[in-house]
Protein backbone atom coordinates (compact mmCIF):
# COMPACT_ATOMS: atom_id res chain seq x y z
CA UNK A 1 0.00 0.00 0.00
CA UNK A 2 2.03 2.90 -1.40
CA UNK A 3 1.81 6.01 1.56
CA UNK A 4 3.50 9.07 1.84
CA UNK A 5 5.07 8.33 4.87
CA UNK A 6 7.76 5.75 2.27
CA UNK A 7 7.94 1.87 3.59
CA UNK A 8 6.86 0.17 7.02
CA UNK A 9 9.15 0.89 9.80
CA UNK A 10 10.10 -1.04 12.63
CA UNK A 11 10.19 0.66 15.67
CA UNK A 12 11.93 -0.34 18.77
CA UNK A 13 10.38 -0.97 21.75
CA UNK A 14 11.28 1.46 24.56
CA UNK A 15 9.20 1.75 27.62
CA UNK A 16 7.97 5.12 29.21
CA UNK A 17 10.66 7.48 31.04
CA UNK A 18 10.22 10.18 33.73
CA UNK A 19 12.04 13.16 34.22
CA UNK A 20 12.78 15.73 36.67
CA UNK A 21 10.15 18.45 37.38
CA UNK A 22 11.16 21.60 35.80
CA UNK A 23 11.51 24.85 37.65
CA UNK A 24 8.62 27.37 36.26
CA UNK A 25 10.62 30.86 35.45
CA UNK A 26 9.37 33.80 34.69
CA UNK A 27 7.83 33.10 31.30
CA UNK A 28 6.07 30.41 32.34
CA UNK A 29 4.83 33.04 35.07
CA UNK A 30 3.59 35.52 32.21
CA UNK A 31 2.20 32.35 30.15
CA UNK A 32 0.22 31.30 33.79
CA UNK A 33 -1.24 35.00 34.54
CA UNK A 34 -2.75 34.82 30.39
CA UNK A 35 -4.20 31.85 30.70
CA UNK A 36 -6.10 32.59 34.59
CA UNK A 37 -7.17 36.06 32.78
CA UNK A 38 -8.18 34.43 29.34
CA UNK A 39 -10.33 31.73 31.62
CA UNK A 40 -11.55 34.65 33.63
CA UNK A 41 -12.70 36.17 30.18
CA UNK A 42 -14.03 32.60 28.26
CA UNK A 43 -15.81 30.19 31.07
CA UNK A 44 -16.98 28.36 28.10
CA UNK A 45 -13.06 27.99 27.51
CA UNK A 46 -13.06 26.74 31.11
CA UNK A 47 -15.39 24.10 30.95
CA UNK A 48 -13.91 22.82 27.51
CA UNK A 49 -10.55 22.43 29.45
CA UNK A 50 -11.84 21.55 31.99
CA UNK A 51 -11.16 24.12 34.65
CA UNK A 52 -13.39 24.32 37.32
CA UNK A 53 -15.24 26.98 38.75
CA UNK A 54 -16.67 28.54 35.87
CA UNK A 55 -19.47 26.07 34.46
CA UNK A 56 -22.54 29.25 35.52
CA UNK A 57 -21.61 31.21 33.08
CA UNK A 58 -20.86 32.43 29.27
CA UNK A 59 -18.86 34.60 27.23
CA UNK A 60 -19.63 37.96 26.60
CA UNK A 61 -19.88 38.28 22.96
CA UNK A 62 -20.05 41.62 22.85
CA UNK A 63 -18.03 44.46 21.30
CA UNK A 64 -17.09 45.12 25.15
CA UNK A 65 -15.91 41.07 25.39
CA UNK A 66 -14.02 41.29 22.24
CA UNK A 67 -12.21 44.30 23.36
CA UNK A 68 -11.70 42.79 27.06
CA UNK A 69 -9.40 40.07 24.90
CA UNK A 70 -7.41 42.60 22.52
CA UNK A 71 -6.72 44.44 25.83
CA UNK A 72 -5.74 41.28 27.39
CA UNK A 73 -3.69 39.81 24.26
CA UNK A 74 -1.30 43.32 23.79
CA UNK A 75 -0.75 43.33 27.97
CA UNK A 76 0.64 39.98 27.28
CA UNK A 77 2.95 40.91 24.71
CA UNK A 78 4.27 43.52 26.22
CA UNK A 79 5.11 41.40 29.36
CA UNK A 80 6.59 38.86 27.00
CA UNK A 81 8.83 41.82 24.91
CA UNK A 82 10.63 42.47 28.34
CA UNK A 83 11.13 38.89 29.71
CA UNK A 84 14.61 36.75 29.68
CA UNK A 85 14.17 33.28 28.54
CA UNK A 86 15.64 31.28 31.10
CA UNK A 87 15.94 27.95 28.51
CA UNK A 88 15.02 26.71 25.13
CA UNK A 89 11.26 25.62 26.74
CA UNK A 90 11.01 29.50 27.54
CA UNK A 91 12.36 30.34 23.85
CA UNK A 92 9.32 28.14 22.40
CA UNK A 93 6.90 29.75 25.05
CA UNK A 94 8.29 33.21 23.92
CA UNK A 95 8.06 32.39 20.16
CA UNK A 96 4.77 30.62 20.28
CA UNK A 97 3.32 33.14 22.73
CA UNK A 98 3.92 36.13 19.93
CA UNK A 99 2.59 34.05 17.20
CA UNK A 100 -0.99 33.54 18.34
CA UNK A 101 -1.13 36.90 20.22
CA UNK A 102 0.49 38.78 17.67
CA UNK A 103 -2.41 37.13 15.15
CA UNK A 104 -5.27 37.49 17.51
CA UNK A 105 -4.64 41.55 17.30
CA UNK A 106 -4.21 41.64 13.70
CA UNK A 107 -7.81 39.57 12.96
CA UNK A 108 -9.26 41.73 15.91
CA UNK A 109 -8.38 44.62 14.07
CA UNK A 110 -9.74 43.35 10.80
CA UNK A 111 -12.92 42.97 12.28
CA UNK A 112 -14.24 39.61 10.50
CA UNK A 113 -13.66 37.89 13.90
CA UNK A 114 -16.57 39.48 15.09
CA UNK A 115 -18.65 39.90 12.59
CA UNK A 116 -18.50 36.08 11.52
CA UNK A 117 -21.68 33.76 10.99
CA UNK A 118 -21.11 30.23 9.73
CA UNK A 119 -22.40 26.93 10.16
CA UNK A 120 -19.78 25.63 12.57
CA UNK A 121 -18.04 27.69 14.36
CA UNK A 122 -19.68 30.94 15.95
CA UNK A 123 -21.17 31.97 19.11
CA UNK A 124 -24.44 30.33 17.86
CA UNK A 125 -22.79 26.82 18.34
CA UNK A 126 -20.65 27.62 20.78
CA UNK A 127 -23.08 28.77 23.11
CA UNK A 128 -25.44 25.50 22.88
CA UNK A 129 -22.44 23.15 23.00
CA UNK A 130 -20.57 23.75 25.68
CA UNK A 131 -23.98 22.33 27.53
CA UNK A 132 -23.05 18.86 25.95
CA UNK A 133 -19.62 18.82 28.28
CA UNK A 134 -21.62 19.84 31.87
CA UNK A 135 -22.11 16.88 34.32
CA UNK A 136 -25.50 17.10 35.89
CA UNK A 137 -25.02 13.99 37.63
CA UNK A 138 -24.57 16.02 41.11
CA UNK A 139 -26.97 18.47 42.51
CA UNK A 140 -24.10 21.07 41.97
CA UNK A 141 -23.59 19.68 38.06
CA UNK A 142 -27.50 20.59 38.03
CA UNK A 143 -27.65 23.71 39.40
CA UNK A 144 -24.33 24.79 37.13
CA UNK A 145 -26.23 23.61 34.14
CA UNK A 146 -29.46 25.49 35.05
CA UNK A 147 -27.24 28.58 35.94
CA UNK A 148 -25.45 28.43 32.91
CA UNK A 149 -28.50 27.96 30.55
CA UNK A 150 -29.83 31.19 31.95
CA UNK A 151 -27.09 33.40 31.07
CA UNK A 152 -27.91 32.12 27.04
CA UNK A 153 -30.24 34.92 26.11
CA UNK A 154 -27.21 37.57 27.49
CA UNK A 155 -24.98 35.68 25.52
CA UNK A 156 -26.93 35.74 22.48
CA UNK A 157 -27.68 39.74 22.90
CA UNK A 158 -23.88 40.28 23.06
CA UNK A 159 -23.36 38.34 20.02
CA UNK A 160 -26.16 40.43 18.45
CA UNK A 161 -24.13 44.00 19.32
CA UNK A 162 -20.90 43.02 17.67
CA UNK A 163 -23.15 41.55 14.36
CA UNK A 164 -24.74 44.62 14.27
CA UNK A 165 -21.86 46.68 14.87
CA UNK A 166 -19.79 44.78 12.48
CA UNK A 167 -22.74 45.35 9.55
CA UNK A 168 -22.99 49.48 10.38
CA UNK A 169 -19.26 48.98 9.01
CA UNK A 170 -19.88 47.07 6.32
CA UNK A 171 -18.56 43.47 7.17
CA UNK A 172 -22.06 40.91 7.00
CA UNK A 173 -21.29 37.08 6.35
CA UNK A 174 -22.24 35.61 3.05
CA UNK A 175 -26.01 35.43 2.53
CA UNK A 176 -25.51 31.70 2.52
CA UNK A 177 -24.03 31.45 5.71
CA UNK A 178 -26.67 33.74 7.38
CA UNK A 179 -29.22 31.89 6.09
CA UNK A 180 -27.82 28.62 6.96
CA UNK A 181 -27.45 30.04 10.68
CA UNK A 182 -30.57 31.25 10.88
CA UNK A 183 -32.14 27.37 9.97
CA UNK A 184 -29.65 26.09 12.61
CA UNK A 185 -31.76 28.12 14.97
CA UNK A 186 -34.77 26.77 13.71
CA UNK A 187 -33.65 23.17 13.97
CA UNK A 188 -32.78 23.89 18.25
CA UNK A 189 -36.57 24.98 18.57
CA UNK A 190 -38.57 22.58 16.59
CA UNK A 191 -40.48 20.43 18.67
CA UNK A 192 -38.07 17.48 18.14
CA UNK A 193 -35.19 19.98 18.35
CA UNK A 194 -32.37 20.22 20.71
CA UNK A 195 -34.41 22.07 23.82
CA UNK A 196 -37.87 20.28 23.73
CA UNK A 197 -35.81 17.15 24.30
CA UNK A 198 -33.23 18.72 27.16
CA UNK A 199 -36.29 18.61 30.08
CA UNK A 200 -37.72 15.44 29.46
CA UNK A 201 -33.88 13.95 29.33
CA UNK A 202 -33.67 14.82 32.85
CA UNK A 203 -33.30 13.57 35.83
CA UNK A 204 -33.73 16.62 37.55
CA UNK A 205 -36.97 16.85 40.41
CA UNK A 206 -38.41 18.94 42.68
CA UNK A 207 -37.54 23.11 42.57
CA UNK A 208 -34.89 22.83 40.23
CA UNK A 209 -36.51 20.62 37.36
CA UNK A 210 -38.75 24.02 37.54
CA UNK A 211 -35.88 26.02 37.32
CA UNK A 212 -34.49 24.44 34.62
CA UNK A 213 -37.64 24.31 32.52
CA UNK A 214 -37.47 27.81 32.84
CA UNK A 215 -34.12 28.51 31.79
CA UNK A 216 -34.62 26.29 29.09
CA UNK A 217 -37.65 27.91 27.75
CA UNK A 218 -35.92 31.71 28.27
CA UNK A 219 -32.93 29.84 26.00
CA UNK A 220 -35.27 28.61 23.19
CA UNK A 221 -37.07 32.06 22.74
CA UNK A 222 -33.51 33.70 22.44
CA UNK A 223 -32.41 31.46 19.49
CA UNK A 224 -35.56 31.64 18.12
CA UNK A 225 -35.33 35.41 18.52
CA UNK A 226 -31.97 35.24 16.90
CA UNK A 227 -33.31 33.49 14.36
CA UNK A 228 -35.56 36.74 13.15
CA UNK A 229 -32.62 38.56 13.59
CA UNK A 230 -30.34 37.18 11.27
CA UNK A 231 -33.49 37.02 8.74
CA UNK A 232 -34.43 40.55 9.17
CA UNK A 233 -31.83 42.44 10.23
CA UNK A 234 -28.52 40.89 8.61
CA UNK A 235 -29.54 39.03 5.60
CA UNK A 236 -31.02 41.99 3.81
CA UNK A 237 -27.05 43.43 4.09
CA UNK A 238 -25.28 39.80 2.76
CA UNK A 239 -23.11 39.83 0.29
CA UNK A 240 -24.08 37.05 -2.14
CA UNK A 241 -20.86 36.49 -2.58
CA UNK A 242 -19.14 33.14 -0.84
CA UNK A 243 -15.41 33.96 -1.59
CA UNK A 244 -13.61 36.41 1.69
CA UNK A 245 -10.68 37.33 -1.58
CA UNK A 246 -7.04 36.81 -0.69
CA UNK A 247 -5.94 39.71 1.39
CA UNK A 248 -8.91 37.84 3.71
CA UNK A 249 -7.56 34.49 3.24
CA UNK A 250 -4.20 35.04 3.82
CA UNK A 251 -4.91 35.93 7.29
CA UNK A 252 -7.30 33.45 7.90
CA UNK A 253 -4.88 30.52 6.62
CA UNK A 254 -1.83 32.03 9.29
CA UNK A 255 -4.35 32.00 11.94
CA UNK A 256 -5.57 27.89 11.21
CA UNK A 257 -1.86 26.38 10.29
CA UNK A 258 0.64 28.81 12.53
CA UNK A 259 2.78 29.05 9.05
CA UNK A 260 2.94 31.45 6.21
CA UNK A 261 2.50 29.22 2.89
CA UNK A 262 3.15 29.93 -1.08
CA UNK A 263 -0.97 30.26 -1.84
CA UNK A 264 -0.69 29.77 -5.14
CA UNK A 265 1.67 26.50 -4.84
CA UNK A 266 -0.17 24.97 -2.55
CA UNK A 267 -3.21 25.53 -4.90
CA UNK A 268 -1.06 23.54 -6.95
CA UNK A 269 0.12 20.66 -4.95
CA UNK A 270 -3.78 19.90 -3.85
CA UNK A 271 -4.50 19.33 -7.25
CA UNK A 272 -1.48 16.99 -7.84
CA UNK A 273 -1.77 15.20 -4.52
CA UNK A 274 -5.29 14.82 -5.20
CA UNK A 275 -4.49 13.15 -8.15
CA UNK A 276 -2.66 10.53 -6.16
CA UNK A 277 -4.98 9.73 -4.06
CA UNK A 278 -7.44 9.38 -6.27
CA UNK A 279 -4.97 7.01 -8.32
CA UNK A 280 -4.73 4.92 -5.17
CA UNK A 281 -8.34 4.33 -4.62
CA UNK A 282 -8.94 2.96 -8.02
CA UNK A 283 -5.59 0.65 -7.26
CA UNK A 284 -7.65 -0.24 -3.96
CA UNK A 285 -10.91 -1.12 -5.80
CA UNK A 286 -9.08 -3.44 -7.88
CA UNK A 287 -8.13 -5.35 -4.93
CA UNK A 288 -11.58 -5.41 -3.55
CA UNK A 289 -13.22 -6.44 -6.48
CA UNK A 290 -11.42 -7.03 -9.63
CA UNK A 291 -12.59 -4.95 -12.32
CA UNK A 292 -14.46 -3.12 -10.09
CA UNK A 293 -14.91 1.34 -10.32
CA UNK A 294 -14.41 2.96 -6.81
CA UNK A 295 -18.38 3.33 -6.52
CA UNK A 296 -18.55 -0.29 -7.22
CA UNK A 297 -16.26 -1.10 -4.70
CA UNK A 298 -18.14 1.65 -2.07
CA UNK A 299 -21.26 -0.50 -2.67
CA UNK A 300 -20.04 -3.65 -2.40
CA UNK A 301 -18.22 -2.86 1.09
CA UNK A 302 -21.60 -0.74 2.17
CA UNK A 303 -23.44 -4.13 1.77
CA UNK A 304 -20.87 -6.39 3.20
CA UNK A 305 -21.93 -7.51 6.46
CA UNK A 306 -18.70 -8.01 7.98
CA UNK A 307 -18.34 -4.31 7.80
CA UNK A 308 -22.01 -3.59 8.53
CA UNK A 309 -22.53 -2.19 12.74
CA UNK A 310 -26.71 -1.81 13.73
CA UNK A 311 -27.71 0.95 16.03
CA UNK A 312 -26.12 3.28 17.85
CA UNK A 313 -25.71 1.13 20.72
CA UNK A 314 -23.59 -0.90 18.45
CA UNK A 315 -21.37 2.15 16.51
CA UNK A 316 -20.68 3.33 20.38
CA UNK A 317 -19.39 -0.18 21.45
CA UNK A 318 -17.35 -0.90 18.32
CA UNK A 319 -15.81 2.44 18.86
CA UNK A 320 -14.87 2.09 22.24
CA UNK A 321 -13.40 -1.24 21.28
CA UNK A 322 -11.11 0.35 18.53
CA UNK A 323 -9.71 2.69 20.43
CA UNK A 324 -9.08 0.72 23.48
CA UNK A 325 -7.07 -1.64 20.66
CA UNK A 326 -4.96 0.90 19.58
CA UNK A 327 -3.98 1.82 22.97
CA UNK A 328 -3.45 -1.26 23.91
CA UNK A 329 -1.36 -1.72 20.50
CA UNK A 330 0.57 1.36 21.03
CA UNK A 331 1.58 1.49 24.23
CA UNK A 332 5.02 1.27 25.70
CA UNK A 333 6.07 0.22 21.79
CA UNK A 334 5.58 2.84 19.44
CA UNK A 335 4.48 5.52 21.95
CA UNK A 336 5.06 6.57 25.19
CA UNK A 337 1.23 6.85 26.67
CA UNK A 338 1.03 7.77 30.70
CA UNK A 339 -1.44 5.90 32.41
CA UNK A 340 -4.04 8.63 32.92
CA UNK A 341 -4.24 8.95 28.97
CA UNK A 342 -4.94 5.22 28.47
CA UNK A 343 -8.24 5.92 28.85
CA UNK A 344 -10.91 7.45 26.29
CA UNK A 345 -14.81 7.43 26.51
CA UNK A 346 -16.55 7.09 23.32
CA UNK A 347 -19.83 8.70 23.16
CA UNK A 348 -22.98 9.30 20.95
CA UNK A 349 -23.24 13.20 20.86
CA UNK A 350 -26.73 14.69 22.14
CA UNK A 351 -26.80 16.70 18.50
CA UNK A 352 -27.70 15.01 15.35
CA UNK A 353 -25.54 17.07 13.19
CA UNK A 354 -23.68 14.44 11.83
CA UNK A 355 -19.51 14.04 12.18
CA UNK A 356 -17.19 12.89 14.58
CA UNK A 357 -15.11 15.20 17.22
CA UNK A 358 -12.90 14.83 20.12
CA UNK A 359 -13.14 16.92 23.49
CA UNK A 360 -9.51 16.66 25.59
CA UNK A 361 -10.00 15.44 29.70
CA UNK A 362 -9.96 18.00 32.32
CA UNK A 363 -6.89 19.04 33.99
CA UNK A 364 -7.55 16.67 36.33
CA UNK A 365 -8.41 13.38 34.11
CA UNK A 366 -11.13 13.54 36.38
CA UNK A 367 -13.44 14.14 33.07
CA UNK A 368 -11.74 11.70 30.65
CA UNK A 369 -10.69 12.98 26.70
CA UNK A 370 -13.68 11.44 24.76
CA UNK A 371 -14.63 10.98 21.50
CA UNK A 372 -18.06 11.84 20.18
CA UNK A 373 -20.01 10.98 16.91
CA UNK A 374 -23.12 13.08 16.67
CA UNK A 375 -25.23 10.70 14.32
CA UNK A 376 -27.91 12.19 11.89
CA UNK A 377 -31.52 11.87 12.23
CA UNK A 378 -32.10 8.68 10.88
CA UNK A 379 -29.20 6.88 10.65
CA UNK A 380 -28.87 3.57 12.14
CA UNK A 381 -26.38 1.40 10.13
CA UNK A 382 -22.99 2.18 10.22
CA UNK A 383 -20.19 0.96 7.80
CA UNK A 384 -16.83 0.06 9.76
CA UNK A 385 -14.75 0.35 6.57
CA UNK A 386 -15.21 3.99 6.75
CA UNK A 387 -14.38 4.79 10.39
CA UNK A 388 -11.88 3.13 11.51
CA UNK A 389 -9.22 5.29 10.02
CA UNK A 390 -11.44 7.78 12.21
CA UNK A 391 -10.75 6.41 15.08
CA UNK A 392 -7.27 6.45 14.93
CA UNK A 393 -7.48 10.01 13.62
CA UNK A 394 -9.80 11.48 16.80
CA UNK A 395 -8.33 8.43 18.89
CA UNK A 396 -4.86 7.23 19.58
CA UNK A 397 -2.65 7.72 18.04
CA UNK A 398 -4.09 11.27 16.91
CA UNK A 399 -6.27 13.73 18.95
CA UNK A 400 -6.61 12.07 22.23
CA UNK A 401 -2.86 10.65 22.29
CA UNK A 402 -1.97 14.53 21.60
CA UNK A 403 -3.71 16.57 23.56
CA UNK A 404 -3.85 14.04 26.53
CA UNK A 405 -0.39 13.87 26.73
CA UNK A 406 0.18 17.20 26.63
CA UNK A 407 -2.28 17.97 29.48
CA UNK A 408 -0.51 15.46 31.39
CA UNK A 409 2.75 16.76 31.19
CA UNK A 410 2.19 19.89 34.26
CA UNK A 411 5.85 19.19 35.08
CA UNK A 412 7.12 20.39 31.62
CA UNK A 413 4.95 22.93 30.16
CA UNK A 414 3.33 25.87 31.77
CA UNK A 415 -0.80 25.51 31.65
CA UNK A 416 -1.34 27.85 28.77
CA UNK A 417 1.12 25.07 26.53
CA UNK A 418 -0.49 22.50 28.07
CA UNK A 419 -4.43 23.34 27.71
CA UNK A 420 -5.01 26.54 25.80
CA UNK A 421 -2.52 26.70 23.02
CA UNK A 422 -4.50 25.11 20.04
CA UNK A 423 -3.42 25.25 16.33
CA UNK A 424 -5.81 23.82 13.81
CA UNK A 425 -2.68 22.62 11.48
CA UNK A 426 -0.63 21.41 13.75
CA UNK A 427 -3.57 19.44 15.14
CA UNK A 428 -4.93 17.99 12.43
CA UNK A 429 -2.51 18.05 10.49
CA UNK A 430 -0.98 15.30 13.09
CA UNK A 431 -4.30 13.77 13.35
CA UNK A 432 -4.08 12.79 9.49
CA UNK A 433 -0.13 11.75 9.78
CA UNK A 434 -1.17 9.33 12.78
CA UNK A 435 -3.88 7.79 10.06
CA UNK A 436 -1.29 6.93 7.96
CA UNK A 437 0.91 6.30 10.57
CA UNK A 438 -1.61 3.75 11.42
CA UNK A 439 -1.19 2.23 7.75
CA UNK A 440 2.61 2.25 7.90
CA UNK A 441 2.00 0.28 11.07
CA UNK A 442 -0.51 -2.89 9.24
CA UNK A 443 -3.40 -1.40 10.90
CA UNK A 444 -5.34 -0.75 7.72
CA UNK A 445 -3.92 -3.66 5.77
CA UNK A 446 -7.35 -4.65 5.18
CA UNK A 447 -8.52 -3.22 1.59
CA UNK A 448 -11.79 -2.58 2.99
CA UNK A 449 -10.21 -0.25 5.32
CA UNK A 450 -7.43 1.04 3.54
CA UNK A 451 -9.97 2.11 1.22
CA UNK A 452 -11.76 4.34 4.24
CA UNK A 453 -8.12 5.26 4.94
CA UNK A 454 -8.12 6.73 1.06
CA UNK A 455 -11.81 8.05 1.26
CA UNK A 456 -11.04 10.30 3.73
CA UNK A 457 -7.73 11.47 2.35
CA UNK A 458 -9.64 12.54 -0.66
CA UNK A 459 -11.88 14.72 0.62
CA UNK A 460 -9.35 16.39 2.67
CA UNK A 461 -7.02 16.57 -0.46
CA UNK A 462 -10.18 18.21 -2.28
CA UNK A 463 -11.34 21.09 0.31
CA UNK A 464 -7.64 22.50 0.04
CA UNK A 465 -8.44 23.18 -4.19
CA UNK A 466 -11.86 24.28 -3.28
CA UNK A 467 -11.23 26.31 -0.25
CA UNK A 468 -8.40 27.77 -1.52
CA UNK A 469 -9.80 28.52 -5.31
CA UNK A 470 -13.34 29.83 -4.03
CA UNK A 471 -11.66 32.43 -1.99
CA UNK A 472 -8.42 33.25 -3.13
CA UNK A 473 -10.40 33.36 -6.73
CA UNK A 474 -8.28 31.16 -8.26
CA UNK A 475 -8.70 29.84 -11.72
CA UNK A 476 -10.76 26.37 -11.24
CA UNK A 477 -9.63 22.80 -12.36
CA UNK A 478 -9.48 21.95 -15.98
CA UNK A 479 -12.02 19.16 -14.72
CA UNK A 480 -14.37 21.32 -14.27
CA UNK A 481 -13.56 24.24 -17.41
CA UNK A 482 -11.70 26.34 -15.92
CA UNK A 483 -12.62 30.02 -15.12
CA UNK A 484 -14.58 31.10 -11.82
CA UNK A 485 -15.14 29.14 -9.43
CA UNK A 486 -19.00 28.74 -8.61
CA UNK A 487 -21.09 27.26 -5.98
CA UNK A 488 -22.35 24.87 -8.78
CA UNK A 489 -18.80 24.05 -9.69
CA UNK A 490 -18.08 23.51 -5.99
CA UNK A 491 -20.86 20.98 -5.11
CA UNK A 492 -19.51 19.39 -8.63
CA UNK A 493 -15.87 18.94 -7.69
CA UNK A 494 -16.83 17.96 -3.73
CA UNK A 495 -19.02 15.25 -5.19
CA UNK A 496 -16.61 13.57 -7.44
CA UNK A 497 -14.05 13.42 -4.53
CA UNK A 498 -16.54 12.70 -1.45
CA UNK A 499 -18.15 9.64 -1.12
CA UNK A 500 -21.17 10.57 1.26
CA UNK A 501 -24.69 11.44 1.08
CA UNK A 502 -25.94 14.77 -0.18
CA UNK A 503 -26.71 16.73 3.24
CA UNK A 504 -23.49 15.64 4.70
CA UNK A 505 -21.73 17.40 1.75
CA UNK A 506 -23.83 20.26 1.19
CA UNK A 507 -23.37 20.41 5.02
CA UNK A 508 -19.39 20.14 4.31
CA UNK A 509 -19.70 22.51 1.63
CA UNK A 510 -21.22 25.09 3.76
CA UNK A 511 -18.77 24.73 6.55
CA UNK A 512 -15.97 25.69 3.66
CA UNK A 513 -17.39 28.90 2.26
CA UNK A 514 -17.68 30.53 5.91
CA UNK A 515 -15.24 29.11 7.70
CA UNK A 516 -12.37 30.15 5.15
CA UNK A 517 -8.39 28.74 5.51
CA UNK A 518 -10.14 26.00 8.19
CA UNK A 519 -10.53 22.71 6.22
CA UNK A 520 -7.16 22.86 4.55
CA UNK A 521 -5.57 23.14 7.78
CA UNK A 522 -5.88 19.12 7.99
CA UNK A 523 -4.23 18.35 5.03
CA UNK A 524 -1.45 21.51 4.59
CA UNK A 525 -1.15 20.54 8.28
CA UNK A 526 -0.24 16.76 7.12
CA UNK A 527 1.86 18.21 4.93
CA UNK A 528 4.11 20.61 6.92
CA UNK A 529 4.23 17.52 9.24
CA UNK A 530 5.70 15.43 6.76
CA UNK A 531 8.22 18.35 5.64
CA UNK A 532 9.37 18.73 9.09
CA UNK A 533 10.07 14.90 9.59
CA UNK A 534 11.63 14.17 6.32
CA UNK A 535 13.92 17.28 7.32
CA UNK A 536 15.27 15.81 10.22
CA UNK A 537 15.88 12.25 8.93
CA UNK A 538 17.85 13.95 6.22
CA UNK A 539 20.03 16.02 8.64
CA UNK A 540 20.73 13.27 11.35
CA UNK A 541 20.76 10.60 8.76
CA UNK A 542 21.63 6.78 10.47
CA UNK A 543 20.73 8.72 13.77
CA UNK A 544 17.42 9.54 13.23
CA UNK A 545 14.60 7.93 15.42
CA UNK A 546 11.15 8.19 14.59
CA UNK A 547 10.18 7.24 17.98
CA UNK A 548 11.98 10.18 19.44
CA UNK A 549 10.48 12.44 16.68
CA UNK A 550 7.08 11.72 17.47
CA UNK A 551 7.97 12.16 21.55
CA UNK A 552 9.76 15.69 20.76
CA UNK A 553 7.20 17.42 18.86
CA UNK A 554 4.12 16.57 20.64
CA UNK A 555 6.07 17.67 23.85
CA UNK A 556 6.35 21.07 22.34
CA UNK A 557 2.20 20.98 22.68
CA UNK A 558 0.11 22.15 19.72
CA UNK A 559 2.15 25.57 18.73
CA UNK A 560 2.01 27.13 15.25
CA UNK A 561 4.47 25.43 12.60
CA UNK A 562 6.74 27.33 11.57
CA UNK A 563 7.49 27.76 15.78
CA UNK A 564 7.80 23.90 15.64
CA UNK A 565 9.93 23.52 12.58
CA UNK A 566 12.27 26.43 14.53
CA UNK A 567 12.41 23.94 17.68
CA UNK A 568 12.94 20.66 15.87
CA UNK A 569 15.57 22.09 13.20
CA UNK A 570 17.03 24.85 15.15
CA UNK A 571 16.14 27.63 12.61
CA UNK A 572 14.50 30.21 14.77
Amino acid sequence: MPSPLGTRVAWPSVTETSSSPRTPTAVDAIADQHFDRSIELSPISATYLGVAGHDRDLDDFSPAGAQAHATLAAETLARLAAATPADATDEVTIAAMRERLELQLEVHASGWDAAAINVLACPLQEIRSIFDLMDTSTDTGQEAFTARMGQVPGALDGWRESLSEQAAQGRVAARRQVLAAAAQCDELVATDGYFAGLVANTSVEGTRRGDLERAVAAAATAYESLGGFLREVILPEAPERDGVGRERYALTSRQFLGATIDLEETYAWGQEELARITEQMAETAERIRPGASVKEAIEALDTDPAYALHGTDALRAWMQERADEAIAMLAGTHFDIPEPVRTIECCIAPTQTGGIYYTGPSEDFTRPGRMWWSVPKGVTDFGTWRELTTVYHEGVPGHHLQVAQTTYRRAELNRWRRLMCWVSGHGEGWALYAEWLMAELGAMDDPGNYLGLLDGQSLRAARVVLDIGVHCDFPAPSSLGGGAWTYEKAWDFLNRHANAGEGQLRFELDRYLGWPGQAPSYKIGERLWMQIRAELAERDGAAFDLKGFHRRALDLGSVGLDVMRGALLGSA
